[in-house]
């Protein structure tokens, strides 16, 4: 047996007939297709994690460097971090489930297990039914990420940013810089320990409305709340010095040992309501304002782009098990790993042009449903050609002539690089007469 010494059973569903009293059973996942799950699920899971870690990461560095900027907490990076999760899974789901399965069909053709099962004639059709049902399933998942939970976590996204910039999760003051509060109070602190509590070497410049400039400084202080009033905090200062500038008047200087200097906070605007932009609709809501003739048409357009650009992006999933054992399947007696290469360029090159497409498309430049649908058929007219020439034509190979050019060039390359490990071929000496 070539997947083992284990006898072949099936999962399956017993029923039992009450006429003749015998029992049956009916089959629907065989050994293979279990020996199939388990091969796909564990690169598939793999590489999900993988791609979605890479995007986290390469945003989180840059959170980090705009909390930091914004002086908000450190907390609020990892609450954007996971209203992006649902941007990023529907980016990981299909290349995970197309690179799954391409890898664990290009692990039976390598290790020969693939002819055997094709010589007891189980075809390219009949080993794909575990994989298409991963294929719908992730796609039916998809569908509810990109039609109903990204649009939402891309609008508590913007809020947590709109937040953060307008100082609504708590803004903090920069040590060794100016902080300007309310356009009317300069502030500036050289020191801050036990986490903000303390501020040490203060310096404050207040300008009341009637044109009256003081300017504070103090060897320490601190930061009040008033339980009356959450619009104003309290700077508590110790030991320092106040010049009074009163226009038409000497300056004024005062010692004191303790002094209160009040600061009111800036009223925090209410963030909008969700619908800023297309991609802050629900699937249905989309359809509905795509195909409302009440609404201009500039509107209904853009909203028609991202409708059609959602959908060619989910049903596109139902294509990548056909496209993925086009591309697992290598030569005969070659292990080339060409096809891996060029699976993962045709899907981000088609999802780069259906964003272009969509972003085209909303600018009335082009029409939504040619703009996505076109390149949809086109690319499935591809992956069903590829499809066809490794199932139904004997030795087919979707990207036969593109493995030849390869190993030409691979070959070519080895051979420069042997000439140069061993050097110029110097002439022979000539024999003297």
């Amino acid at each position: 047996m070539p997947l083992g010494a284990k006898p072949l059973r099936a999962w399956g569903a017993r029923f039992y007939n009450d006429t003749s009293g015998e029992t049956f059973s009916v089959k629907f996942l065989s050994a293979i297709d279990r020996y199939i799950f388990r091969l796909v699920l564990m690169p598939m899971l793999g590489i999900f994690l993988l791609a979605a870690s890479l995007l986290v990461l390469d945003k989180m560095l840059r959170l980090f460097d705009f909390v930091a900027t914004e002086g908000g907490p450190i907390g609020v990076v990892f609450k954007m971090l996971a209203n992006l999760l649902p941007e990023y899974a529907s980016l990981a789901i299909p290349l995970g489930l197309m690179l799954g399965i391409l890898l664990a069909f290009r692990k039976l053709a390598t290790s020969s297990e693939l002819d055997v099962m094709r010589a007891v004639g189980l075809s390219y059709t009949r080993l794909l039914r575990v994989p298409y049902m991963l294929a719908i399933l992730l796609a039916a998942l998809n569908f509810a990420i990109v039609g109903y939970l990204q649009p939402l976590s891309r609008y508590y996204y913007e809020e947590l940013n709109y937040e953060l910039k307008s100082g609504a999760l708590g803004a903090s003051i920069k040590v060794g810089e100016f902080n300007a509060l309310k356009d009317r109070i300069a502030l500036r602190v050289d020191e801050s320990r036990d986490n903000g509590r303390r501020l040490i070497g203060i310096f404050a410049r207040v300008v009341d409305k009637k044109g009256q400039v003081l300017a504070i400084s103090a060897r320490q202080g601190q930061f009040l709340a008033l339980k009356g009033a959450p619009d104003t905090i309290i700077l508590r200062l110790d030991q320092g010095q106040i010049i009074q500038d009163i226009p038409g008047k000497e300056p004024r200087v005062l010692s004191f040992t303790r002094h209160d200097l009040p600061i009111e906070l800036p009223q925090i605007e209410k963030f909008r309501k969700r619908g800023g932009s297309d991609r802050e609709y629900l699937l249905p809501e989309l359809a509905h304002l795509g195909w409302d003739k009440d609404l201009p048409k500039e509107e209904r357009i853009s909203s028609q782009a991202n409708f059609n650009y959602r959908m060619v992006e989910v049903i596109m999933m139902l294509l990548l098990p056909l496209l993925a054992v086009a591309l697992a399947i290598p030569p005969k007696r070659s292990t080339s790993a060409l096809g891996l290469f060029v699976s993962i360029v045709m899907v981000v090159a088609y999802h780069k042009v259906n964003q272009y497409a969509a972003d085209v498309a909303s600018l009335g430049k082009m029409n939504p449903i040619l703009g996505l649908w076109g390149p949809f058929f086109v690319f499935a007219a591809l992956i069903l050609w590829m499809y066809w020439r490794v199932a139904y034509v004997p030795g087919g190979q979707a990207i036969g002539w593109l493995e030849k050019g390869a190993e030409i060039v691979v070959k070519r390359l080895k051979s420069l690089m042997k000439r140069t490990k061993r050097g110029p071929i110097l002439p022979e000496p000539a024999e003297a007469s």
